[in-house]
């Protein structure tokens, strides 16, 4: 396990269950949440295969130079530094995860995989598991969004290693209007899965994927960032869905040609996250508002807090009602 970056702590790891009642209150889908975005990337593994979810031209320029390709793609395919218990610890309530079998290998085993594969599935909801467990008041929300490599026997085994995992902490598909903080509390309920594929469907605590939509800008470009997040809260459903804002840059082929030996964080995110981090702290939950937002490297800045704290804004434009 690495260490902890400096300025790290657990000041938020119990933020669900410190929100006044009149937040508690409110539908889930009209607060603020941080996410994070390729949340289990903080591990990956050089030795490995190149995973399926890379293009074909990846995965010759990874056999023809091996360990020094895969050495630059863990510089591009790592968008997180912290594990999924600082994470937690962190304040992170929402993690984006892509998910793939090893083509080579026997069994039904599952990792994570962005390039290049991670941690055994197995192993990182453990690990969420046992937060939830000293921290009863908090829910996350696991999208399962990729899959690759997968064929029937793969989901049946992911869908139940997550009923085994998290058994009871399990919310089960209804209204999203109807998910609260206080009706989660009441039913025990800690954790809510979305699953993007028709496996999932008619069990009930598997979410389909259309109650969680995440518009995904595609850019280089914090500017266009921007726009393109306006635009899609602005289009955002009134009902039946909760909505991620993706506030993230992508790169591009020719990004990560001029970038090489920078890396995602330094070449693309570093420079770009002032820009971005004054249109999140901007904003304002509530029904036309942000629900979750999701960040590369959410320890590089103050994020999560800055995310939780605009819940304050549903307190204050209530209570100027009330006067």
């Amino acid at each position: 396990m690495k260490t902890r970056p400096a300025g790290i702590g657990d000041v938020h790891a119990d933020w669900m269950g410190s929100l006044p009642s009149k937040l508690s209150a409110m539908p889930l889908k009209h607060l603020a949440v941080p996410g994070s975005h390729d949340s289990f990337t903080f591990w990956v593994d050089v030795h490995a295969p190149v995973g399926p979810d890379q293009k074909a031209y990846v995965k010759y320029l990874a056999t023809m130079f091996s360990v020094l390709a895969k050495k630059v793609m863990v510089k591009w395919s790592m968008t997180q530094n912290l594990t999924f218990k600082e994470q937690l610890d962190a304040g992170i309530r929402y993690f984006d995860l892509r998910v793939s079998s090893k083509p080579s290998e026997p069994g039904n085993e599952i990792y994570f995989i962005h390039g290049l594969f991670g941690h055994k599935v197995s192993d990182g909801l453990l690990e969420i598991n046992s937060f939830l467990s000293r921290h009863r008041k908090e829910v996350v929300f696991l999208d399962f969004n990729h899959y690759y490599a997968m064929g029937p026997e793969h989901h049946v085994y992911l869908i139940n290693l997550l009923r085994e995992v998290f058994g009871s902490k399990l919310c089960y598909n209804c209204v999203v209007e109807s998910v609260t903080l206080d009706f989660l509390w009441e039913k025990r309920h800690q954790v809510i899965v979305f699953y993007h594929h028709p496996s999932g469907q008619g069990n009930p605590n598997m979410w389909p994927g259309n109650k969680i939509p995440a518009p995904w800008a595609n850019t280089t470009e914090p500017n266009k960032l921007i726009q393109f997040l306006q635009t899609t809260l602005k289009e955002r459903a009134k009902q039946g869905s909760f909505h991620v804002s993706q506030a993230i840059l992508t790169p591009r082929v020719n990004t990560v040609a001029k970038g090489l030996v920078w890396g995602l964080r330094n070449y693309l995110v570093e420079r770009n996250l002032p820009t971005i981090m004054s249109w999140v702290e901007a904003q304002r939950p509530g029904k036309d508002g942000v629900n979750i937002i999701t960040s590369d490297f959410v320890e590089l800045t103050d994020f999560a807090n800055i995310v939780i704290k605009l819940n304050n804004r549903l307190l204050s434009e209530q209570e100027g009602k009330a006067r």
